[in-house]
């Protein structure tokens, strides 16, 4: 079953791109609109709503309620600052309001034409806005205040309104920047002279400092302020006007999909691609990261072992001018988008690119290279080992549940992860923390072969489709590779896969669960479909695919994840603590239930004392109690949303609140003086892959600075005893688990 339990963020590609070459080769036509097809549009709303009702676990009725939802979710993703739109407007919006649902079905797309065009026209009269506004200097002694609360904010009145807003974002904007150059410039003498009241020292310090390091007035860090936000704004207009209308569309399609449900999402052929070499975590290319740098392209890093990197000519800060497909005539990419770019240098295996770069000292050289698959190494499991009392742990970091659906030999999660424990029992490990942390899902079948790693063959999750009874998936494995003490670390962004992971550990008391109060709680499974099937003698080009959701899973006790994710059996503080975050915050997410239980029978370990003995450990902890309290203070401060924009208020709130949250800082700094190192397979490595060696020591640090961490090893540490008695907890012979 392909089923993909991905925590998908709603967002669009409309600020930034950073891309990964890949596969396939594109023509281009510099700064041409792409030919709109109003047929196609018309068929992929179609096909679209036809396969969520046909396949949709819970289809929503489309009327006029979930048109208003349909309306209000476009015009947030078109204009979220409101910025763009005037009063005026939405007013003439408005009276599509409660008429989408009638449009769909009868495939009318004149909201959308209204609304793509009137945003086209809105956006070059801004352009103007921003560049008049910042080509003179702010006022900063006027008593103004500026909200950042767009949800609350009505629309502009008119387009004087509109500009005073652009003016006054710009000015909240530029004085943030100010300040911040202000206190950069501001060196530690500076500040001591002024803690010290010590004109003399001070003037001391800037005659030594010399001419040469004199601090900038405020008259030019001003200019600079401006500058910054004119040159960033200039970028981001960039790739605004180079979003074609498909791509408008395309958030047009994902409003109607995602008040289905939150994962719901439409994929147009360039994000189904991207979405794909995420879940597996390879692509095929020459194994480099780009980044738009003015009219050209440059190399913002190569991939360690990738094609690039192992070639040893192209370099990071190499500017791209021209690309060519083996020995095709060269194609010059001055102005052309990042998006398209990647699309010429991309392409299959075994197939030749030849890029014509500008070398970071100014020669020009054209660099062959043949394309190969290149693994991101960021994707997938890692692991360390440290020494703590005595004892050795490991440490399993998993990213995602990824797994490549066409290649069944490839590598997944699930063989990696058994790789890393094969390799940590080789260590002769006293207990392993599996770090969830931020792992927003994959491959339901990668987490039931990864469960069954830790418990014998049973049941691992229930999975119900609509109108359909309960299936129970298990594991089919009798062998348990590890059945040392576990501890799984979670936060409020382990969702879908890492719930399903976390309730069998917990519901087997397999392992004691760690983390925020609660997981994500994104209990539905959604399958990727290629709308390309539904359609013969397709002449329009390829139509993308739709991520739907077709069933909830259940945990193996019949509780659902759903909304309330997984309840830790240690709540660690965090700076969410207080603020609700997950699926629960969502308006439309399914609702919590829950079905029959498996057959299964829970080990006989008992935690009590282990989880008593970690609460009472983290009551005394110093650090954990400020990490309480700093989560107290950003519940209270979340809701503070208006700024002055006269400096000397602004500087005084700024200093107040710095003055509350200089107390937190030394959450940075905390360190746990443990040592976490690479294991011996990876050392040899390293001599070989400096690049490499270099991102795993900065994990290792990282590690070194995790108080999480460094509690879950305190708990692998309390559980040895109970591990050692209750061995017998892991027999087969104790355990009856049956579908």
């Amino acid at each position: 079953m392909n089923a993909i339990l991905s925590y998908m963020k709603r967002n669009y590609k409309i600020l930034a791109f950073v891309a990964i070459l890949a596969v396939a080769l594109w023509s281009f036509m510099p700064k041409q609109k792409a030919v709109s097809d109003p047929e196609k549009d018309k068929l992929l709303l179609e096909l679209i709503t036809f396969v969520i009702e046909k396949g949709h676990y819970d289809p929503a009725k489309i009327d006029d309620t979930f048109s208003k939802g349909v309306y209000k979710s476009y015009l947030e993703s078109l204009d979220p600052s409101k910025r763009f739109f005037i009063q005026s407007d939405i007013d003439e919006f408005s009276k599509y309001e409660d008429k989408i649902d009638d449009m769909i079905l009868s495939k009318d797309l004149s909201f959308f034409d209204l609304t793509y065009n009137r945003l086209q026209q809105r956006i070059k009269e801004s352009e103007g806005f921003y560049k008049d506004i910042l080509a003179k200097p702010f006022d900063f002694t006027t008593n103004e205040e500026f909200s950042v609360d767009y949800e609350k904010m009505p629309y502009p009145k008119n387009d004087a309104d509109l500009k005073k807003r652009w003016e006054k974002q710009l000015k909240l904007s530029v004085l943030s920047t100010i300040t911040d150059k202000q206190k950069i410039q501001e060196t530690p003498a500076d500040k001591d002279a002024k803690m010290a009241n010590d004109p003399a020292a001070n003037k001391a310090f800037e005659d030594k400092k010399g001419d040469d390091t004199k601090p900038k007035s405020f008259e030019e860090l001003e200019k600079e302020a401006r500058e910054s936000s004119l040159k960033s704004l200039n970028d981001y207009f960039d790739v605004i006007d180079d979003l074609e209308r498909d791509e408008w569309f395309s958030v047009y399609l994902n409003a109607i999909a995602e008040r289905f449900d939150p994962h719901t999402f439409y994929f147009a052929p360039d994000d189904k691609e991207k979405f794909d070499t995420s879940m597996r975590g390879s692509l095929e290319g020459i194994g480099a990261r780009l980044q738009k740098k003015g009219d050209y392209v440059e190399i913002s890093e190569l991939i360690p072992g990738g094609p690039a990197w192992r070639g040893k000519e192209l370099e990071q800060g190499d500017l791209i001018m021209k690309v060519a497909q083996g020995k095709d005539a060269p194609v010059d990419i001055a102005g052309m988008r990042l998006d398209d770019t990647v699309k010429k240098i991309k392409g299959p295996k075994g197939t030749e690119v030849r890029l014509t770069v500008k070398k970071v000292d100014g020669s020009i050289k054209v660099i062959a290279i043949v394309r190969e698959v290149v693994e991101l190494e960021e994707t997938y499991a890692k692991s360390s080992v440290v020494k703590k009392d005595g004892k050795t742990y490991g440490v399993i970091y998993l990213p995602k549940f990824y797994i490549d659906f066409e290649d069944k030999n490839s590598r997944d999660a699930a063989k990696d992860v058994a790789l890393e424990v094969k390799r940590l029992k080789e260590q002769k490990v006293d207990g392993i923390i599996m770090d969830l942390r931020d792992n927003g899902g994959g491959s339901l079948k990668t987490v039931v072969d990864i469960t069954g790693l830790f418990v014998p063959q049973g049941p691992v999750v229930q999975v119900k489709s609509a109108g359909k009874q309960k299936e129970v998936l298990n594991d089919t494995d009798s062998s348990v590779l590890y059945d040392g003490p576990l501890v799984v670390l979670v936060n409020n962004f382990s969702a879908s896969a890492s719930e399903i992971f976390a309730a069998a550990i917990q519901d087997y008391h397999r392992g004691i669960i760690m983390g925020s109060k609660h997981t994500y709680g994104k209990g539905t499974v959604q399958n990727l479909i290629d709308l390309n099937q539904f359609v013969r003698n397709n002449s329009m080009g390829d139509l993308g695919a739709l991520k739907t959701t077709t069933q909830k899973f259940y945990r193996i006790n019949g509780g659902s994840t759903q909304r309330e994710g997984v309840m830790s059996d240690i709540v660690m503080p965090d700076r969410y603590s207080y603020i609700d975050m997950g699926e629960r915050d969502v308006d439309n997410a399914m609702p919590w239930d829950k079905i029959d239980p498996a057959n299964y029978k829970p080990l006989a370990a008992n935690f009590s004392g282990v989880i008593a003995s970690s609460k009472q450990r983290m009551a005394n902890n110093a650090q954990f109690k400020l990490m309480d309290e700093n989560a107290k203070w950003v519940f209270e401060k979340k809701d503070e949303n208006t700024f002055s924009l006269n400096i000397d208020k602004f500087k005084a709130d700024v200093a107040k609140s710095e003055a509350t949250a200089k107390k937190f800082k030394v959450l940075n700094d905390y360190k746990n003086n443990l040592t976490f190192e690479a294991l011996p397979y990876e050392k040899a490595l390293f001599a070989k892959e400096p690049l490499l060696a270099e991102k795993k020591q900065r994990w290792y640090e990282s590690l070194s600075k995790d108080i999480y961490v460094e509690e879950a090893l305190n708990v692998l540490g309390d559980m040895q005893p109970a591990a050692k008695s209750n061995a017998v907890a892991v027999k087969k012979d104790k355990m009856v688990k049956t579908r």
